[in-house]
């Protein structure tokens, strides 16, 4: 474990870093159907279940999968990651934000959590530079077939991962120490040192988290479609909203330093204050 400050950034994916929901660049058009032909079919069969949306949808991957007489494979699913588009500056966005960091004195680390699926996730460019995914995944069975829902990442449930992140549980099937009472000074990423980057009302569970904690949250929006976020900003859910441009030099990427930059004078100033009460207990 790095002695440095940790910066934990977290981001959701769909339509924060990539500009459209991963399952539509390749899994989809795979399936010979339209992004809306299969999200109304996903939709409309959880709703008829009465299902959580998103294992909805990850049933409706399979069954179309096997309708179309193919089997939904970890690899393939890899490899639909390579037709993932990002938005402007995300593909260099992780190395600049890490440079600014050490010049800081701080060690910063990304986290995806989001609704999408793992294995595409992995299989983008930017996977590398993630401590960890957190998203939906698959059990494969012997065959290398998707047979059942191994993490099912939901709107409500994303807040878990926050936690794991804060106490340093980063293994999904660790809830013994998840969930084991913890002092605060002894927790991995204070909530204070960790930012949640999203796009929307799926995010507000981890936005409002972050606001409540002293942490910070951020909505980005594609370019000319602000309005889906001021009421995040009017409804104090988020502390910024930005257009989901990474690029050098950029507002958000202005805004990210300048929220580091804090994080790491405030953690200096800590440190005296906690030097100086050592000083006076061992005088006295």
């Amino acid at each position: 474990m790095t002695s440095k400050p940790i910066v934990a950034i977290m981001y959701d994916f769909d339509k924060t870093l990539s500009t459209r929901d991963m399952q539509d660049f390749a899994l989809i058009p795979s399936l010979g159907m339209e992004s809306s032909e299969f999200w109304k079919k996903a939709n409309d069969f959880g709703r008829e279940q009465k299902m959580d949306g998103i294992l909805a949808y990850m049933y409706a991957s399979i069954r179309e999968s096997k309708r179309h007489g193919k089997a939904l494979r970890r690899e393939d699913l890899v490899n639909h990651g390579k037709s993932v588009e990002f938005f402007e500056g995300v593909e260099s966005w992780f190395e600049r934000i890490n440079d600014f960091g050490k010049e800081q004195g701080v060690e910063v680390e990304h986290y995806i959590i989001s609704s999408g699926m793992k294995e595409i996730i992995e299989g983008t460019p930017i996977a590398p530079f993630f401590k960890e995914i957190f998203a939906c995944e698959y059990y494969f069975d012997e065959t290398g077939e998707a047979a059942w829902p191994k993490t099912a990442v939901n709107y409500t449930n994303k807040t878990q991962f926050v936690y794991r992140i804060n106490k340093g549980v980063l293994d999904v099937s660790n809830d013994e120490d998840l969930n084991r009472s913890m002092p605060d000074d002894s927790k991995r990423v204070p909530f204070s040192n960790m930012i949640y980057i999203g796009d929307g009302l799926s995010d507000v569970p981890c936005m409002k988290m972050m606001k409540a904690y002293s942490g910070t949250s951020i909505a980005v929006y594609p370019k000319g479609d602000r309005h889906k976020v001021e009421e995040l900003l009017v409804k104090d859910r988020v502390n910024f909203i930005f257009p989901a441009d990474y690029s050098e030099g950029g507002e958000l990427e202005t805004a990210m330093q300048n929220i580091i930059r804090k994080i790491a004078i405030c953690d200096t100033l800590t440190d005296i204050n906690q030097n100086q009460l050592k000083s006076i207990s061992a005088q006295n």
